[in-house]
């Protein structure tokens, strides 16, 4: 029984390089958080807006379409270990224009905006090259634990972050948020350069728009994964409440426990990654993609309905742990059935399913909870994202029959993969 609930480390162990980008991950994401938290808060401070803090999604959306679908194509095209380093140092420099702007006498708001659409145009280039890269250093058969460690790295810092980020900006000030996400982005590049690189595909298009549609039929041909992308997009969308959680929390009269809000939903994520090892023994991905999916939305739902703060931590942690299998899962999926040629351009609509739903989800929050309250907003989005989830599964039932044991798709990716086992770097 231990056994089946502690994580499964066969990437770990097989794949030195798996280990640097696990580390370097860990670290750039505890930094990230910190400003995850310092950025809304600092707008909040400067505008005493809803809407203003949820215009972060909307600055962040058009870099991240574009960027999104045109980073999948670099991703293809060229080395995903440059890609990956090129964009980390640009993140480093845009947490030190953070951190100057916090240090003016009276700091501008434009300049969080502006960082906004350009961290997010610098991630939509990098993550597909992070996200094709994964299936090259870890086996076939690794990739469930793999996603689950990855998750686990996400969600460590996810925690941590906001925790601490809760603790300096109450009491020490945005600049040392900013100043300690800088710090982190310096550590990650170290690990970062000492990764093997990994050259395009000989069989790989170059960049350009025809071969973007060629990933974007290949996608549409999928409906299994087509249903992956609709779901998660639906999911984050409706329900995603980060955006009006300073709000909450005064609504609460419990602005100490902001930081927590914002930990609450990874530290559920968390706490699946640590009891994950079982996924590696479901082959029902698609099930549980759905399932999971409705279940973050009941969870935010019932979030908005409480009046006392720690159920409201509850819910948003139980919301987190459903948001985490549902992630799990949809990765498993894409790492075991797209070749290699076509995974960074499917890895930058990939992007675009779990992280347009998140931005456009705080637009809506935000603009809802203007127009009707907060508590409205999120209990309205959290039902909403879990019939949609609903009527989405009954429109694709190749979504909810899909196996790991039996899908074409996957089958075929096994057997390429067969004699290619992961080398010590």
């Amino acid at each position: 029984m231990t056994r089946t609930l502690l994580p499964d480390l066969s990437p770990w162990k097989a794949s030195a390089d798996f280990r640097r980008l696990w580390k370097s991950g860990l670290i750039s994401n505890f930094g990230s958080f910190l400003t995850f938290v310092a950025l809304p808060v600092q707008l909040k401070d400067l505008t005493e807006s809803t809407a203003a803090v949820g215009a972060i999604g909307a600055a962040e959306l058009l870099p991240l379409i574009v960027c999104g679908l045109y980073g999948g194509a670099l991703a293809d095209a060229l080395d995903k270990r440059g890609l990956i380093v090129w964009t980390e140092a640009g993140q480093g420099l845009l947490s030190a224009a953070l951190l100057l702007n916090a240090l003016l006498p009276h700091p501008a708001v434009w300049p969080l905006y502006a960082v906004a659409a350009l961290s997010s145009a610098l991630v939509s280039v990098q993550r597909p090259a992070l996200d094709s890269l994964w299936p090259r250093i870890v086996a076939h058969d690794d990739m469930p634990a793999a996603a689950s460690l990855n998750s686990l790295r996400w969600t460590v810092g996810g925690v941590a972050g906001p925790a601490v980020a809760g603790v300096v900006v109450a009491y020490a000030g945005l600049g040392w948020a900013y100043a300690a996400d800088l710090l982190t982005f310096a550590v990650s590049l170290a690990y970062m350069v000492r990764i093997a690189p990994s050259p395009a595909s000989h069989e790989t298009s170059k960049p350009s728009l025809g071969a973007i549609l060629e990933g974007a039929r290949y996608a549409w041909g999928r409906r299994e994964l087509l249903g992956t992308y609709v779901v998660d997009l639906a999911a984050m969308f409706l329900a995603m409440p980060l955006a009006v959680l300073p709000f909450l929390a005064d609504e609460l009269h419990a602005a100490w426990a902001l930081g927590l809000m914002y930990a609450a939903v990874p530290a559920g994520a968390m706490l699946v990654s640590l009891t994950g090892g079982w996924a590696s023994r479901i082959h029902r991905h698609g099930l549980m993609v759905v399932l999971s999916a409705a279940g973050w939305g009941l969870a935010v739902a019932a979030a908005g309905l409480c009046g006392n703060v720690w159920l409201v931590l509850l819910f948003l942690t139980a919301g987190g742990g459903f948001d985490m299998v549902s992630g799990i899962f949809r990765s498993a999926m894409w790492n075991q059935t797209i070749p290699d040629e076509l995974r960074g351009r499917l890895a930058g609509i990939e992007l675009l399913s779990y992280s347009v739903g998140p931005q456009l989800g705080q637009v809506r929050a935000g603009g809802m909870a203007a127009w009707a309250g907060v508590r409205t907003s999120v209990v309205s989005g959290g039902l909403a994202c879990a019939g949609a989830v609903g009527l989405l599964a009954l429109c694709l039932p190749g979504l909810m029959t899909y196996d790991a044991r039996t899908n074409e798709h996957a089958l075929r990716m096994r057997e390429r993969r067969a004699a290619a086992v992961p080398t010590e770097v």
